[in-house]
């Protein structure tokens, strides 16, 4: 009889320190994930701040009526993460290829600091991403594992979006294995 409980003991132990195992790594994940968001948010913010100095001196130097509206927009701030990096990603483009096709502005010291700002500032944000997208998937795989997908119930997590399509496909990939 002893037998019996001591057996129900421990295999209640041992489910108890699979369950906290598992809880702790969605745990560590989700704060990885929270960090590389916070990172990126100032990144985007950055950006954003760069690319409208960057705007104003290209106006001022070209006399345009307007360039990069969509950055002045009311809407810009309630975009979250995704939509205000494909926004600044296109803007950021949009950018890069006036100053192609408009060699003069490079005569700019003011907008040179700010080019040199907004590539070093786009690295910094590239790694971010990175450094999110690998967090994420290293939580949706737990998403999906057994053991840790029977955790992810009693807990509520969900499976999380990644920032480029080319992460997605190596997690479908994987998935699928």
């Amino acid at each position: 009889m002893i037998e019996y409980i001591l057996g129900g003991i421990v295999l209640v132990s041992l489910l108890g320190i699979v369950i906290i195992v598992y809880h702790n790594k969605f745990r560590i994940s989700v704060v990885k994930m929270e960090e590389a968001e916070n990172n990126i948010d100032l990144f985007l913010q950055k950006k954003l701040d760069l690319l409208k100095r960057g705007k104003q001196i290209v106006i001022k130097e070209l006399k345009l009526e307007s360039f990069l509206d969509q950055l002045d927009s009311e809407t810009v701030s309630e975009l979250n993460h995704f939509e205000l990096n494909d926004l600044l990603k296109r803007s950021y483009n949009d950018f890069f290829q006036l100053l192609d096709e408009n060699e003069k502005l490079f005569k700019s010291e003011s907008l040179s600091h700010i080019i040199n700002d907004i590539n070093d500032n786009e690295i910094d944000l590239v790694a971010a991403i990175k450094f999110y997208n690998d967090s994420v998937v290293v939580f949706n795989q737990l998403i999906v594992s057994f053991p840790s997908n029977i955790i992810r119930l009693f807990f509520g997590y969900r499976k999380k979006e990644f920032y480029n399509h080319e992460k997605r496909e190596i997690y479908e990939i994987l998935k699928e294995n």
